[in-house]
């Protein structure tokens, strides 16, 4: 009875793991948000882990900024300005406000550096400064705007039309999640454009029109002094930008990083609520800080191919002590993925390129050449690629070597060809050879018999002529 009580509970003990177990593993559904249009994105490989409306319109109100600095960074980098020029304030750098434009209260014949409007357009979002940029890079705010535009196409945007450099609403200014990524990524290749946006404070100094004054960034993922948007810092968060306009909604583009996994996040179009203490909430934060901590809760950095695993034997000519070598993964393949991703159903791909160009391997190879590459993939989704090394040298068979040289060059077509003519002319020779010594001996044997002939001849005449003499001196 004791035993079978016993039974019954280590039973139900294994049935409860075997239920709990997947539960443990489960990932998590995405949050929903109140954004219209939203994006988290690998900063390394490029996967999206989520997806909403990220290929509709949307305005994106001061994330147009963005481009912005980037054109004005591009032309730094071609030398076109430099950060340290000092840039006057132009009667058009209040064109297309209005009075509720954000601002750093800059005027017309301000003087400061190109590297001060870029902090002010950055940190205070001031869209004076944006205009100023504008007419300092292309001479004037449409030539720049047309700019805009024509860097938007070179970037591969497909649903973006600029109309202004700041991003004050208009029907025709419009853009889309996919697009904001391919311009922020682009703008992120520059430091400079990333330290301006994780700056949480600048102080620019006195001008000819305005004394110094010290900008605070509004982004309340990194700034805990935020003044705006106080109350949502977030651990890991970086960068990059904010933007709100009524018709635009609440906008964000931001990052993050922990345990390695690297992430960009927009959201566009979030809407405003009101928290439990009964201060505004801005869902532009909420909802990327709810993407942020969905992807750092159910994902994880996995293995995929691992660079101590042994992948295949490649074959090797002209080894000395080997006649192939082991190949390696030259360093671990990762990817981001769900905790309760099965590795096994992960399809691999190894190429070995002297195979695949049926070119053979040959010696002498160093440890750590490289061989080919390993892919891997899922359902048509390629989770990277890692070439593959060889794990140790082989040397070259100098003899091998020389014998395969001679066995190549003799195989030429050319060369058979001249061989085979000197073969045939050698045959013809001994032909010839042939049939003129036997002619020869023919010559000698009726030289001889002709000799022997004339021999007999002269023998018998003088037989004939003995006969002659003894018959005559007997009469």
């Amino acid at each position: 009875m004791k035993k079978r009580k016993i039974l019954s509970i280590l039973l139900a003990v294994c049935l409860l793991a075997g239920i709990l177990t997947p539960m443990a593993l489960a990932v998590e559904d995405a949050p929903e948000l109140s954004a219209r249009q939203a994006l988290l994105v690998d900063l390394d490989s490029g996967q999206v882990y989520y997806s909403q409306g990220a290929d509709e319109r949307a305005y994106p109100a001061s994330l147009t900024k963005i481009m912005t600095i980037l054109l004005a960074l591009e032309a730094v980098d071609r030398g076109d300005l430099n950060l340290k020029d000092e840039i006057t304030a132009g009667d058009d750098c209040m064109e297309g406000l209005d009075e509720e434009s954000s601002s750093a209260g800059i005027v017309p014949g301000e003087i400061m550096t190109l590297e001060n409007y870029l902090y002010c357009a950055m940190i205070s979002s001031a869209n004076e400064a944006c205009n100023v940029i504008a007419s300092a890079v292309a001479g004037s705010i449409t030539d720049f705007v047309a700019l805009m535009n024509q860097r938007a196409q070179e970037l591969g945007c497909t649903g973006t039309h600029f109309v202004n450099p700041h991003g004050m609403p208009s029907e025709e200014h419009y853009t889309t999640a996919n697009d904001l990524r391919l311009i922020t990524e682009e703008a992120l290749k520059h430091d400079l454009f990333f330290a301006m946006s994780n700056t949480l404070s600048k102080t620019i100094p006195a001008t000819n029109k305005s004394e110094a004054r010290t900008l605070q960034n509004t982004n309340g993922l990194i700034n805990p002094d935020s003044i705006i948007y106080p109350g949502y810092l977030y651990e890991g968060a970086a960068g990059i930008k904010t933007g709100h306009t009524s018709a635009a909604g609440y906008c964000l583009i931001s990052t993050a990083e922990r345990n390695g996994i690297r992430l960009l996040c927009i959201v566009l179009g979030a809407g405003e609520g009101t928290k439990a203490n009964g201060t505004a909430e801005y869902k532009n934060f909420t909802d990327s800080i709810h993407l942020y901590d969905w992807l750092f809760n159910n994902y994880s950095t996995q293995t995929l191919v691992s660079s101590s695993e042994l992948l295949c034997d490649v074959p090797v000519q002209f080894g000395s002590d080997a006649d192939r070598v082991t190949a390696h993964a030259r360093e671990d393949l990762t990817a981001v993925l769900p905790n309760d991703a099965v590795l096994e159903e992960f399809e691999r791909t190894l190429t070995v390129y002297s195979e695949r160009d049926n070119d053979p391997l040959k010696a002498p190879v160093e440890a750590g050449d490289i061989l080919g590459e390993i892919a891997v993939s899922k359902d048509g989704v390629e989770y990277g690629k890692v070439p593959i090394v060889a794990s140790y040298g082989v040397e070259l068979s100098h003899i091998a070597f020389l014998r395969q040289g001679l066995m190549r060059f003799f195989s030429r077509p050319i060369v058979l060809g001249i061989l085979i003519v000197i073969f045939a002319v050698i045959v013809l020779y001994i032909v010839l050879m042939v049939r003129y010594n036997r002619r020869q001996r023919q010559r000698e044997l009726e030289a001889r018999r002709k000799r022997q002939q004339q021999q007999q001849a002269r023998e018998r005449a003088a037989m004939r002529r003995e006969y002659e003499d003894w018959r005559t001196g007997r009469k």
